[in-house]
């Protein structure tokens, strides 16, 4: 069987040698990120998919891919891909939600360091020809506190970070988190704006998290205080952050994130943050770096490899985590459906009646959709393939790479 493999906006060489490791596997890479009309063209005969942040993947264009089977989204952040309906059609959608943790935590220690020394009103005023060589409002990261809102993945590694640096941290998260290092838990997200010199925030997006940092919200911050946003564009209300730079309260802000992003390079960046001095304003590129980029390929390839070839899903963000092992029979089948009773049992009498014996049935659900990886004791024909399709509630059957015949 030929694989075909589109892969979307210049996703890092890492991934081809490991897609390449599955047999028939055709790879076409794209540097850009294709428009609807151009994407829609693209996935008729696509087998799998890769992509970043910038490729809409919406149930439209999902319902142009017929042969799809999985998605891996090469990035953290998969808004831009409609999962419900990915799971309704039943492709597995992939991300890579650890290899890029390093890198945005770094920037964040970074733009701290470069805010309380307010570096980029001194770049500003030098870039005017006005030399501001003062110690005024200017401090070291020492001894100063780290607030985290939202003790994840990247904002532990961020704590972790800022400790070796002598900062001392606290976070807020509304889920029980065991701390790392000497981190610490605030009552509530109020006593953390309170008593931290920077606040950098690490949420998902969600409708709670929706204008999380608003003008309330700033007036809760401490004197001198800087805010640090690489995580989500609508956390924070941006007017409201105009607002509060113009006073006295707030030192500065780094945001890497904004409500309305630039579709492409050609397009122009609007946002009333442009004309501030206290801000340090970057594209989105909290986890671009090479460094990020080839983890992420190696990273979210590998987990498209072995869905592919075994069935195995390790870290899907819409469908549940399925950690089979190596094939012990003739033929591998994967069966996406509606978690519905009565499915598996029509499943069972299709495999009986096509004189197929079921060595190994693996069966998880989550979410009003269950997954099933069934050996069998011999190659699976088309026909079989055909009825097992057309079982009601069923989203996707296919055979696994790693079966035989």
């Amino acid at each position: 069987m030929t694989v075909n493999i589109l892969l979307l906006e210049d996703i890092h060489a890492s991934a081809t040698p490991i897609l390449q490791g599955m047999a028939g596997a055709n790879i076409v890479r794209l540097k850009h990120a294709p428009p609807v009309s151009e994407l829609k063209t693209l996935l008729a005969d696509v087998h799998v998919l890769g992509l970043r942040s910038r490729t809409p993947l919406t149930r439209e264009v999902l319902a142009q891919a017929p042969n799809l089977r999985a998605v891996g989204a090469y990035c953290t952040g998969t808004n831009n891909i409609d999962l419900l309906a990915a799971s309704e059609l039943g492709v597995v959608v992939f991300n890579g939600p650890f290899s890029n943790t390093r890198s945005v935590a770094e920037l964040v220690i970074g733009h701290a360091i470069h805010l309380l020394r307010r570096v980029p009103e001194r770049h500003a005023a030098a870039r005017r020809g006005v030399w501001m060589k003062d110690a005024k409002g200017a401090n070291e990261v020492r001894g100063k506190t780290l607030g985290i809102v939202g003790y994840g993945k990247i904002g532990t590694q961020t704590g972790l970070l800022a400790e070796a640096i002598g900062m001392r941290v606290i976070y807020f998260d509304i889920e029980a988190r065991l701390p790392l290092g000497n981190a610490t838990p605030a009552a509530s997200l109020e006593a953390l704006l309170a008593e931290a010199d920077v606040v950098t925030l690490h949420v998902p997006q969600t409708e709670r998290t929706r204008n999380l940092i608003n003008a309330q919200r700033l007036t809760q911050m401490k004197d001198g205080a800087v805010l640090i946003n690489l995580a989500r564009g609508h956390a924070v209300d941006i007017e409201a952050l105009v607002e509060a730079l113009d006073g006295p309260r707030l030192r500065g802000a780094a945001l890497d994130v904004f409500p309305r992003e630039p579709a492409s390079r050609e397009d122009a960046f609007e946002s009333p943050l442009r004309a501030s001095d206290k801000v340090i304003l970057t594209p989105h590129v909290g986890g671009s770096t090479v460094e990020a980029q080839r983890n992420l390929g190696v990273e979210v390839s590998e987990k498209l490899r072995d869905y592919l070839m075994l069935g195995a899903i390790r870290g899907s963000v819409n469908l549940p985590e399925l950690p089979v092992g190596s094939l012990r029979a003739p033929s591998r089948l994967v069966h996406i459906h509606r978690d519905r009773p009565g499915v598996m049992a029509h499943v069972n009498s299709a495999l009986s009646d096509a004189g197929l014996n079921v060595s190994l049935l693996h069966l998880e659900t989550q979410g009003g959709f269950g997954v099933a990886v069934i050996d069998v004791s011999a190659p699976v024909d088309a026909a079989t393939l055909a009825s097992l399709g057309e079982i009601e509630g069923t989203a996707r059957v296919f055979t696994t790479l790693s079966s035989h015949g």
